[in-house]
């Protein structure tokens, strides 16, 4: 079973959901708001293997939070 988090504003959404891999545990990360441009919506996996699934999920909603402020300050274009 995997562990999964999420954290919402006004208009836009981060989770994450965990998953095993050799050495730990990984993370897709999914990120989505609305806006003057219209829905964005983006997934990935975070680069790094954590040993605990908490870890995991904490730096992955970190990660997801982190494009959110990007994108809506219009730093990155996607």
């Amino acid at each position: 079973m995997a562990l999964t988090g999420q954290v919402t504003g006004d208009d836009w959404t981060v989770s994450t959901q965990t998953f095993p891999v050799d050495g730990g545990f990984g993370c897709e990360v999914y990120v989505g708001h609305g806006g003057a441009g219209g829905e964005f919506k983006h997934r990935f996996r975070h680069s790094e293997i954590f040993v605990t699934e908490s870890e995991t999920v904490l730096d992955g909603l970190r990660e997801g939070m982190v494009w959110i402020q990007l994108k809506r300050s219009e730093t990155i274009h996607l």
